[in-house]
């Protein structure tokens, strides 16, 4: 099993993230995640909500171990040729320690502030399985093509590589059944989605894992990942642990406790190694 931070970003300041990126990474979690958006979501809406992947690039800077990424960026806030020249630069800035995690997105209030269009879902869903086709094709460092119905690529081209070879891993975030787990079975590295319960999380993992052989990919190749909640008694947060374990997710993202560093402490002495 391997273990993220989730950072959470929003209301803090540079030097408060940096930090706790950095605890991180003295503490032995395999990786750091901030979320991509542009307002906070908790607390006060008027307080500071650094960009994402900006943040990506001075975190890679300033630590030399941890992986990085956002869980998750939403399509629909960049055109994905702009994001895939913003994930190889952040691999490069990092040495090979960015993921690609992408989403449909979701905050309707969000792009409206912003004048961000926000398309209907099905449209979303389109344009993040087109997203991924036209981030890959990128990332290849050669001249490439691509005829979709959202994006158009003609004869481009982007280098760097990136120093992850073929690319940096592509996580794609969300449970629908529809619509998301499909994409994520014909497109993603590692899927990214939790349930309350065994059977529903195993139910879930049965939908991508149909799309993957349909699109002839062997499911073993993508990665299950999945958040734990580290706010409930001990022995809570381990079975919580232990049943993900037996239904085959194989990295947890651990929130940062509402409770505060004191928790996360305790965790990391107690828990985390019983746990690893």
């Amino acid at each position: 099993m391997r273990f993220g931070l989730d950072v959470a970003q929003h209301q803090l300041t540079w030097d408060e993230i940096l930090a706790r990126v950095r605890f991180a990474e003295q503490a032995g979690f395999d990786g750091a995640w901030v979320f991509d958006h542009f307002s906070t979501l908790d607390g006060d809406p008027d307080g500071p909500c650094l960009e994402g992947w900006t943040l990506l690039a001075a975190l890679g800077a300033a630590t030399s171990r941890i992986r990085l990424g956002t869980l998750v960026t939403g399509m629909t806030h960049r055109h994905p040729a702009v994001l895939a020249t913003e994930v190889v630069t952040v691999d490069h800035v990092s040495g090979g320690r960015v993921e690609l995690a992408v989403g449909a997105a979701w905050n309707v209030e969000e792009h409206t502030e912003l004048g961000i269009p926000f398309p209907p879902i099905a449209e979303r869903m389109e344009r993040l399985e087109e997203g991924v086709q036209v981030m890959r094709l990128l990332m290849t460092g050669e001249r490439v093509a691509f005829e979709g119905k959202h994006f158009r690529l003609q004869d481009a081209l982007y280098r760097p590589k990136p120093v992850q070879q073929p690319h940096p891993p592509i996580w794609i975030g969300g449970t629908g059944k529809r619509m998301l787990l499909p994409i994520a079975g014909r497109q993603a590295d590692v899927w990214h989605g939790g349930a309350d319960a065994p059977e529903g999380y195993a139910d879930l993992s049965a939908i991508v894992e149909r799309a993957a052989e349909q699109a002839g990919r062997d499911p073993a190749w993508i990665l299950r990942a999945s958040d734990l909640s580290i706010s409930e008694p001990w022995d809570e947060v381990k079975r919580s642990y232990a049943w993900m374990r037996e239904a085959g997710v194989g990295y947890l993202v651990i929130e940062w406790p509402r409770e505060g560093r004191a928790r996360l402490d305790e965790f990391v002495e107690r828990v985390l190694p019983e746990l690893a």
